[in-house]
């Protein structure tokens, strides 16, 4: 990780796309501003950890979905199976 000490107005460069400005130092909390290509994402990782989880979930329904129904098509195919014999 790499550590940065920078007052109010200045900013870093990451990658020469992305620029990140100290606005306001209030206590405790840094105000940010970033400017950023549109085709990157921005997010605060609180949001970015529970779209992450809200994925996963997604993923795990569309597994037990597809399971669901494949086990159906196959139970439909061995009925079309013994009809045919």
């Amino acid at each position: 990780m790499l550590v940065l000490s920078r007052k109010t107005n200045e900013s870093i460069v990451i990658d020469g796309r992305i620029t990140i400005n100290v606005l306001r130092v209030e206590g405790e909390v840094v105000k940010l501003g970033i400017t950023a290509p549109k085709e990157i994402h921005v997010l605060r990782k609180e949001v970015y950890d529970e779209i992450q989880s809200s994925n996963m979930q997604a993923v795990g329904a569309s597994r037990s979905a597809l399971e669901r129904l494949l086990s159906g098509k196959k139970l439909a195919l061995q009925t079309v199976e013994r009809v045919v014999k």
